[in-house]
């Protein structure tokens, strides 16, 4: 198994405010990448975010601060160099994200027989 050399942190929170502070905070901390966020049920909603081991720690303590200020934080967590197969995770919930972005923005169809003038 291969290691990766950046970490991968972790915000949770209840709530999107919460949440958008933490990824806010945590994005002009240090030099990380937000990647995606996750909701789950009952309002529960992670952000992940990537970089060197030092940068991630420091974004997450700071990302963390802000959700509790905001609003509430449920947990937080760094993985340093995590297994190839949680980037592979990672990615998967990217591109669900990136499908669902755009199945919502386009347009429905017509059904036949709707929107056309009967004469």
């Amino acid at each position: 198994m291969r290691a990766h050399a950046y970490a991968l942190g972790m915000i949770e929170t209840l709530g999107l405010p919460a949440l958008i502070a933490a990824a806010d905070a945590a994005a002009k901390a240090a030099n990380v990448k937000v990647v995606t966020y996750e909701g789950a049920d009952a309002g529960i909603v992670t952000v992940y975010v990537i970089g060197d081991v030092s940068s991630v720690q420091a974004a997450v303590d700071a990302g963390a601060d802000a959700a509790r200020r905001v609003g509430r934080l449920l947990h937080s967590h760094v993985i340093p160099r995590p297994d190839e197969n949680v980037p592979k995770m990672v990615k998967n919930l990217i591109s669900q994200a990136k499908n669902k972005e755009e199945s919502e923005s386009l347009p429905e169809e017509v059904p036949e027989g709707r929107g056309e003038l009967e004469t």
